[in-house]
């Protein structure tokens, strides 16, 4: 199904052809001035030094060819050449209503569906999921749902950190602690125990208190790089360990995932991209594109076109160590290998910018990538406090992801149960709904490149553009509905009328723009273009009902196409806070 704007403007071409005017002229935008009209067009002004002739005459004798378009109720010329548009009200409830018989609301699915994956999370393990996490987690999810909403093949992979230094530190303490564990033991070749030496609560302690301890103490920290340089090549008691701190961490990640309503189709790390490093290595030299730079193994990523210096990518340190720039390298060969990706879209820091333009950069030249396959850095800025500084407990540490999510879920409870609309027994389950709108919707509302200030008190208030308005717009519609449905009425076959008022028609108006939203959102990998689109919908949703009788109007086939507006609207509402990762409850 075409959108509204793609109609108009083949509407509008067949109007500049049939004037004598080139038809890509004829390019429609939404208004920017709602007063005057819906739609405008200005190809006049760009037609008039090509055709030699005022830009109002050229959009006269367009507008000429528009008189008899069933689209539009008026087609007004102002100078010195607008052609300004206004649908008409048969036109918005033809539209809706096909759109209503749509599974996906008329969204068209991708001719040639693509196979993207989308790296997002990153945490480290064995250590708690906190703030820094929340943005990677919430945006990523919502950019893999938006992704196959338009049907292609999507695959979220968390990219654990799971191989480095930290796992030798962890080693090494517990090793400290209970040296008479099996696995320290060089003789021993029985089987390891099943059981993990530790839980998570004490495996999240056990690296802070190594790792401090490592900055105090050499002989320490040359225990613990030895030890990790043990695990990574083989060494069968500290691979036990390794999985045990996989084990136990993965299993509480994914309970504080699933409290974030995110989940990965893969859960891969670092770890699983060792295997393809020496292959890759070899490659880089056989081929001619690694040199030697005071004993790095490096790869030249700089191009001419370049104004500013841009590092070369180091594949190897002088000690024949590997890093980031090894390790992201190594997985996009793997991921080559396992699933031949059109597009791999990285949800990270914005400051690791450079990290992965030498990446990509390295990855094209040396053909670890298909020419054709597009790598896109989604960098995103930093959540901050009200302070401005990035977001920290009172106390001035770094706050754990759950304890944030408490803090939020605590004051939504109150304000729920400070209103009295749900049962108590209810309240506990609404609040997590609505808790969570308020952290997803408060941080995907913002551009994903910008920092942002996370505010409790504006965030989790039912009032503004917030996650908490949206749902309560919802909340209100599914209670008009079963009001509805209580007095006999039936949602089924209802039909939209042509709109008999500004409300109803500004209502109608800002559904019809889904599509066309839709995607620009898709096409710019852009979640906060859908939010900042159903906050004015909510907005025009809640003029439209506070103007008109819905349910006690006697018109019983006005009522109807009422019922069966609300129904779209509740149906865009509830498609686009999916897309963005929540949910909405039934009462608040």
């Amino acid at each position: 199904m075409k959108t509204l704007l793609e109609l108009i403007t083949i509407e509008m071409r067949d109007a500049f052809a049939k004037a004598g005017y080139d038809e890509e002229l004829a390019k429609v935008t939404l208004s920017n001035r709602p007063d005057l009209c819906e739609y405008q067009c200005n190809g006049a002004m760009a037609g008039a030094k090509k055709y030699q002739k005022a830009p109002f005459m050229i959009a006269e004798d367009v507008a000429e060819h528009l008189k008899e378009s069933t689209y539009f109720e008026s087609v007004d010329v102002v100078k010195p050449g607008f052609i300004n548009l206004k649908l008409s009200p048969q036109c918005a409830a033809s539209y809706l209503n096909e759109m209503a018989q749509e599974e996906k609301l008329g969204v068209e699915e991708e001719a040639s569906p693509k196979t993207i994956m989308i790296d997002y999370g990153g945490p480290n393990v064995a250590k708690p999921l906190h703030v820094g996490h929340l943005r990677s987690a919430i945006i990523g999810e919502s950019v893999k749902r938006i992704m196959r909403f338009k049907g292609n093949r999507v695959i979220g992979d968390i990219h654990l950190g799971d191989w480095g230094y930290q796992m030798g530190l962890i080693i090494t303490e517990l090793k400290k602690r209970q040296p008479e564990l099996p696995y320290f033991d060089e003789e021993f070749d029985g089987e390891y125990p099943k059981e993990a030496p530790f839980t998570i609560g004490e495996l999240e302690e056990i690296y802070p208190t190594a790792s401090a301890y490592a900055k105090e103490n050499e002989e320490y920290r040359e225990e613990a790089l030895h030890a990790t340089y043990l695990l990574q090549n083989g060494y069968r008691g500290y691979r036990a360990i390794w999985d045990h701190i996989m084990n136990v961490s993965v299993a509480d990640l994914k309970k504080n995932y699933e409290r974030l309503n995110v989940d990965f189709d893969l859960w891969k790390g670092e770890a699983d991209a060792q295997k393809y490093i020496p292959d890759m290595v070899q490659m880089l030299k056989d081929e001619g594109y690694a040199r030697y730079d005071e004993g790095a193994l490096v790869v030249d990523v700089q191009e001419e076109t370049d104004n500013k210096e841009v590092p070369p990518c180091m594949i190897l340190k002088s000690d024949g160590a590997a890093l980031y720039d090894t390790t992201d390298l190594a997985t996009l060969v793997e991921r080559e290998q396992d699933y031949q990706p059109d597009e791999v879209i990285y949800v990270v820091d914005k400051r690791q910018e450079m990290h992965f333009t030498q990446v990509f950069r390295c990855a094209k030249k040396t053909g670890i990538v298909r020419p054709e396959t597009k790598l896109q850095f989604l960098g995103f800025g930093t959540m901050n406090g009200k302070d401005g500084k990035p977001f920290k407990t009172r106390e001035g540490g770094v706050m754990r992801l759950e304890n944030l999510i408490r803090e939020i879920n605590e004051e939504m409870y109150k304000k729920i149960m400070d209103n009295r609309t749900v049962e108590d027994s209810e309240a506990e389950r609404t609040a997590q709904i609505v808790g969570l709108a308020a952290i997803k919707y408060g941080d995907l509302s913002n551009q994903a490149s910008k920092d942002y200030i996370f505010d409790v008190d504006r965030f989790t208030s039912f009032e503004g553009n917030t996650g908490p308005y949206i749902l309560y717009t919802i909340v209100r519609i599914k209670s008009i509905l079963a009001k509805y449905q209580e007095n006999g009425g039936s949602l089924d076959g209802l039909t939209m009328r042509p709109a008999e008022n500004v409300y109803e028609k500004a209502l109608m108006l800002q559904i019809l723009k889904f599509n066309d939203v839709f995607e620009a959102v898709y096409e710019e990998t852009a979640p906060h273009k859908l939010c900042a689109y159903i906050y004015e919908l909510a907005n025009e949703f809640n003029k439209f009902y506070h103007e008109t009788k819905i349910l006690s109007e006697e018109d019983q086939e006005k009522r109807s196409g009422y019922i069966a507006l609300l129904v779209l609207a509740k149906r865009v509402l509830e498609t686009c806070i999916g897309l963005l990762g929540f949910e909405a409850p039934e009462r608040m």
